[in-house]
């Protein structure tokens, strides 16, 4: 992966674990020598995965909506800024720079990113890994709800290899990198074999 995606909270009323976290992912990613690609926000999760990238002599290129190109949400100090007209051609435009997503703690705005970035790997429409970095056990409860879900019948087995979890950047990116896809993903599609059977 020579560019990563990061979906990330851009709350300031967070711990500081969460904010550390996102800069040394931010750090990691640079360090690796990947391009950092995210939502070109400063604040948060945000401006602190980003900021560590940079203080690491990394890439960084920003997609931000015009909604929210403004001088207390926008990051000015990156390497590449991009202004898109709506948040769909944000997203849209993010996608197709990334070759890996990652997402870090956040609320409703990254949940949806998430989870969106895993149906397109569902229905095939990219192949790329994805990773939730698991800070403070955070991503804990919809790890559950995941398997859950798959135990009730709505999630095929091969669709939870879809992504992986990690407590620490460094471990994240190894399992990313050592990504395959599972075989079977076309049964959702073809309706071939019950959900629950391998």
């Amino acid at each position: 992966m020579k560019r990563i995606c990061i979906y990330c909270g851009s709350s300031d009323k967070i711990s500081q674990v969460y904010l550390d976290a996102a800069y040394q992912m931010g750090q990691t990613v640079a360090q690796q020598g990947i391009i950092l690609i995210y939502g070109a926000g400063s604040t948060g999760m945000m401006g602190a995965v980003a900021d560590g990238a940079l203080a690491a002599g990394g890439e960084v290129w920003g997609v931000i909506p015009k909604m929210f190109d403004t001088p207390q949400l926008a990051h000015k100090g990156l390497t590449r800024y991009e202004v898109t007209d709506t948040m769909h051609t944000r997203k849209a435009r993010m996608a197709d720079l990334a070759e890996g997503f990652i997402a870090l703690p956040g609320g409703f705005g990254t949940f949806e990113e998430l989870f969106e970035i895993i149906t397109w790997a569902q229905i095939g429409v990219h192949r790329k890994p994805i990773g939730l970095l698991n800070t403070n056990g955070y991503y804990g409860p919809l790890l559950a709800l995941a398997q859950h879900a798959a135990d009730e019948g709505f999630i095929y087995r091969e669709h939870q290899q879809l992504f992986a979890a990690a407590a620490t950047p460094a471990t994240l990116l190894e399992k990313m990198n050592n990504h395959r896809l599972p075989n079977g993903l076309e049964r959702w599609v073809e309706r071939d074999g019950d959900p629950n059977n391998s």
